[in-house]
């Protein structure tokens, strides 16, 4: 899953795509270096100045329908906590629904159990936009995991069915970098609940903190996390740096038998002394 952010205050790419023809050229970019799906986002999860939803609206709907009027050929998500703009976004072609809020809204649910769309619910704490207290959890894997719980059943008691439901555990979403390691660690747990999961690791502050690189120097800790996750079950990776994205990915697969080599040559052929 590329990341597309159409927001001034992104904290990875600081603005870059928040043009409408920049932020389609991306998307167009990512899907041709092997991108599956695209995530469209129009406000950042961290603090920062509230965007009302008609900005929020004109900010994503326009890459949307751009995406789905080309021939990319991928799966369009779009990363919001709004009822209102998740309908606007399905309307446009979103066939996902990347909640970072859980369904904290409680008409998200609905919205999304009356179209054909899948819905991403992910663990965080409280309001995206606002400053919250430091993180605490006494097991921060058994509370995502009965979080993820109650709002799979508040998605499914008004009408989203099982299988159009995936998870995402929120790392860095109101956790601190001892708890997105613990996460990443232990997410077998998480997938044992059977649903899709997904993970957004890419460029995280616990990556950071853990290997001590700045914004822009965390590829190959990011790289390394998505593995780790891959190998716990994740199926899902929300990244940003698409084409080394897709050759770890692949080489994950083929370590793990789920595709074969595109070539098979070395060490084939017989031997012939001279």
């Amino acid at each position: 899953m590329a990341v597309v952010n159409r927001t001034p205050d992104s904290f990875s790419d600081h603005g870059a795509n928040f043009a409408l023809d920049d932020a389609v050229a991306s998307a167009l970019r990512a899907a041709e270096l092997g991108a599956d799906w695209v995530d469209v986002g129009g406000v950042p999860f961290g603090r920062g100045p509230a965007v009302s939803v008609a900005e929020e609206i004109d900010r994503v709907v326009p890459v949307v329908a751009a995406i789905a009027g080309s021939d990319a050929g991928v799966v369009i998500s779009v990363d919001t906590n709004s009822a209102a703009v998740a309908e606007a976004a399905i309307a446009a072609g979103a066939a996902v629904i990347n909640d970072t809020s859980g369904l904290g809204d409680p008409l998200m649910a609905g919205v999304v159990a009356g179209s054909d769309a899948h819905v991403v619910i992910t663990h965080s704490v409280g309001p995206p936009r606002v400053e919250k207290p430091a993180a605490h959890f006494d097991d921060v894997v058994g509370e995502v995991r009965a979080f993820l719980l109650e709002r799979i059943a508040r998605a499914e008691e008004a009408g989203v069915p099982r299988e159009r439901i995936i998870i995402d555990p929120g790392h860095d979403l109101d956790k601190n970098t001892l708890h997105s390691l613990e996460l990443t660690r232990r997410l077998p747990e998480l997938a044992s609940l059977e649903y899709p999961l997904l993970v957004a690791v890419s460029n995280k502050d616990f990556i950071g903190e853990s290997i001590d690189r700045p914004q822009g120097e965390r590829q190959a800790g990011s790289l390394a996390a998505m593995t780790a996750c891959i190998l716990g079950g994740a199926r899902i990776v929300r990244m940003h740096d698409i084409a080394e994205t897709v050759d770890a990915v692949r080489m994950t697969e083929a370590i793990l038998g789920w595709r074969p080599p595109v070539r098979l040559e070395h060490n084939t052929h017989p031997t012939h002394n001279v």
